[in-house]
Order: C-alpha cells, then sequence, then structure tokens
C-alpha cells in the first residue's frame, strides 16, 4: 500500500482501543532432517483452499517461512481463541504436505545463503534494495499489535515502550544457537535482524505525530521508502490498522508461552497508554535516550532472562527478573482491564536449551526436541514417539 500520512493519521483518530492482532511466524521444515524447505508458494497454496487460513496465512519475505495471524480482535481472550484454530488449521495443512513447523528464532544450521526469497514484485523489490541484508535474514519472531486511538497518543505510547523493548527481549530470548553452534547470545535472532535492516531496531523518540510525519516524509520525497511496511523499528505504528506493533521479540517454542508473552506485550501497551492519558507526556520525565536503551539491548541480547540491566533512572545495576517483577506489578490495572491471566515460565527457549547443552545433548537433537515441542504444544499433537 502507497504511503499516505494523512490516512494514517485518520486511521488511528478512529482506531479503537485495545484491540488486539497477534501474529507468529514458523520455520518450514522436512520433518525427517529438519532442514528448511523452501515451499512457501505450496503452502500457501493449499492455505487458499482454507477459508479461515486464505485470509490468515501470510508471508515474510523467504521461502521457508509461514505466518499465521489471528486478524483483529475485540479482546485478548477473543485473538487467543481465534489463534488456536489457525493455529492448529496451519499445522493440518504443512502435515498432509509432508511438512512440519519449527517455532524458534533462528535455524540452528540452515545456511542462508541457500535461501530463497519469495518470488512477488514486493519481495523482489526488497531484494534487490536490501541485497545481502534480505539474503541473510532466515529469522522468525512474534509480533503484537494493539490499536490505540488518536495518532500523538499512539506516537507517546511508541515513545515511551521504548524501554521496555530490552526487557521484552530478554523474557522472548530463544535462537542461542546457529551454524551449528552455541553463539553465546541468547538472542542471535535480533543480531541478524535488528542490527542489520534499515530503519530497525530502537527508534529515536519523535513526541507527536507532527514529527513523526516530518521525518518519515522526508523519507518518502528521498525515496529512502515507499510503503510504511519498509519502516522495520522494533516498535512502530502500523499505519494500515491503526495499531502499535511490537516486534522485537524471538518466536517462542511452546504456543502457551508464545500466548503469555504476547499477554505481557500487550498488557505493557495498555498500560502505557493508560499512563500517558493520566500523566501526559511528560509524566515520569523524559524518555530514555538511546544509548541507554542500546545498552540495556545488547544486555538482553547476551544474558538474556538471566542477567542483569541498567536502571538509569537509578543509577544503578538490577537483575533482569527484577524488573520483569516491577513490570507485572505496574500493569495490574491494564491486566485487570484486559483480562489477561499472565503465566510466564520459569526458563525461557534460550535458558532451556543451553542447559540441555550443557547437559550433553546435541544441538541437533535439542532442535530436533523443540520442533516436537511446538507441533504438540501449538497444534496439539503428540510426536509419534510420544505415543508409542
Amino acid at each position: 500500500m502507497p504511503l499516505d500520512l494523512d490516512l494514517a493519521r485518520e486511521k488511528f483518530e478512529s482506531s479503537q482501543d485495545f484491540t488486539i492482532g497477534l501474529e507468529e511466524e514458523f520455520a518450514i521444515l522436512d520433518p525427517r532432517t529438519l532442514e528448511l524447505e523452501h515451499r512457501f508458494e505450496d503452502v500457501m497454496a493449499a492455505c487458499q483452499r482454507d477459508d479461515v487460513l486464505a485470509e490468515s496465512a501470510a508471508g515474510e519475505l523467504i521461502a521457508s517461512e509461514i505466518e499465521i495471524r489471528s486478524g483483529r480482535s475485540e479482546s485478548f481472550a477473543e485473538a487467543v481463541e481465534r489463534q488456536h484454530e489457525r493455529r492448529a488449521r496451519l499445522f493440518d495443512v504443512v502435515a498432509g504436505l509432508g511438512l512440519t513447523l519449527g517455532a524458534m528464532g533462528t535455524h540452528p544450521w540452515a545456511n542462508y545463503l541457500e535461501q530463497r526469497i519469495i518470488d512477488t514484485p514486493h519481495y523482489n523489490r526488497l531484494r534487490q534494495e536490501l541485497g545481502w541484508v534480505a539474503q541473510r535474514n532466515n529469522t522468525w519472531s512474534l509480533h503484537v499489535h494493539m490499536g490505540i486511538q488518536g495518532a500523538d497518543r499512539a506516537i507517546a505510547v511508541c515513545d515511551w515502550l521504548r524501554e521496555l523493548l530490552p526487557l521484552l527481549l530478554a523474557v522472548s530470548a530463544n535462537s542461542p544457537f546457529l551454524d551449528r553452534r552455541d553463539s553465546g547470545l541468547h538472542t542471535v535472532r535480533t543480531e541478524i535482524f535488528t542490527r542489520t535492516f534499515p530503519r530497525c531496531g530502537v527508534p529515536s523518540p519523535f513526541r507527536d505525530w507532527s514529527s513523526y510525519a516530518e521525518f518519515i516524509g522526508t523519507l518518502q520525497r528521498a525515496g529512502s521508502v515507499v510503503e510504511s511496511t519498509q519502516l522495520w523499528w522494533s516498535v512502530r505504528p502500523h499505519h494500515n490498522f491503526g495499531t502499535v506493533e511490537v516486534r522485537i521479540c524471538d518466536a517462542q517454542t511452546r504456543g502457551d508461552e508464545s500466548f503469555a508473552l504476547a499477554g505481557l506485550i500487550a498488557a505493557c501497551i495498555a498500560q502505557t497508554a493508560l499512563d500517558y492519558d493520566e500523566h501526559g507526556y511528560e509524566g515520569k520525565g523524559p524518555p530514555l535516550a538511546d544509548r541507554e536503551i542500546e545498552e540495556n539491548l545488547w544486555r538482553a541480547i547476551r544474558h538474556g532472562a538471566g542477567g542483569r540491566m541498567i536502571d538509569f533512572r537509578r543509577g544503578a545495576e538490577v537483575a533482569t527478573r527484577s524488573i520483569l517483577e516491577s513490570v507485572l506489578v505496574w500493569t495490574e490495572p491494564a491486566r485487570a482491564r484486559l483480562g489477561i491471566d499472565l503465566r510466564l515460565p520459569e526458563q525461557n527457549g534460550a535458558q532451556r536449551a543451553r542447559e540441555a547443552l550443557d547437559a550433553g545433548i546435541s544441538i541437533e537433537d535439542i532442535y530436533r526436541d523443540a520442533v516436537a515441542e511446538t507441533r504438540r504444544t501449538y497444534a496439539g499433537v503428540q510426536p509419534a514417539r510420544e505415543r508409542a
């Protein structure tokens, strides 16, 4: 869709607060070898024969990926219910093609040089513009949309969510392996995607819609962007939907953990909006500087949920888990309003994977177990070896 900033502003002015949309990305795999299968077109063709999947399955640049979307939902509970159905249908369709799906931030050994870009005018243009960056991006993530009414309010929410992005990334970390090795990071996906794509990572604060529109308009006039989807920031106002979208998190191996993470993100967006309504933009003082957020982002990438971050307002280092606990307290009003009952795991995917590696389990077997766990928890299908 062409970039129309006036229309985008109208979308936000007429948006409905706290509607929810979930987007989950999966790797398309050979169930025997667990190699990536570049068969997006085959999967999408099969999805078109299902009325629900025809409008909820989508592609995301690479031919070894399929995305499933809940669509606009009036509540978090409705989004979860819709996504449950869509997941089951998608896994059934994929199994009928002799394939399976995996959900981690990266594939532990796939060669990006063998990756194929989806053959459409849109993605061919991105391949031409991005070159190696598009080729390198074989990564998978979770995105959450929330309706926010008011263009200035949406920008303010994005500005204040910036400092929460490192925490959300740390909680979601689920990509420690790359090139058949332990990367030493908890989310190597972030280094691949967030650090290489243009207009990505944590944006600077804009404060209001007019400042935002002035910058995006300059990019448009200069030919840097022709559509809003070329703004790949980790939190962004989505022009087409009138939503604030958080897109920093790794894909989750377990379906219940994906919903829990989505609930945490939704609560953070909603609570930020509620705080803005009560206290205004300056209610907490000026937003953190880019360099301060970047410091905590690196700590999330390197050490994940078990690490430590810096509370820059206090000038003190604190455990990431304690920041999470304080955020859970802070978001209680929003969670009560949205009906979100959070059950976050004690360990995330990266922590479990590295614990298994330390116990002597090979990376190949860790990934095989993860794929089986994905199939069981997303589609409700028990692997054959577990049924025996």
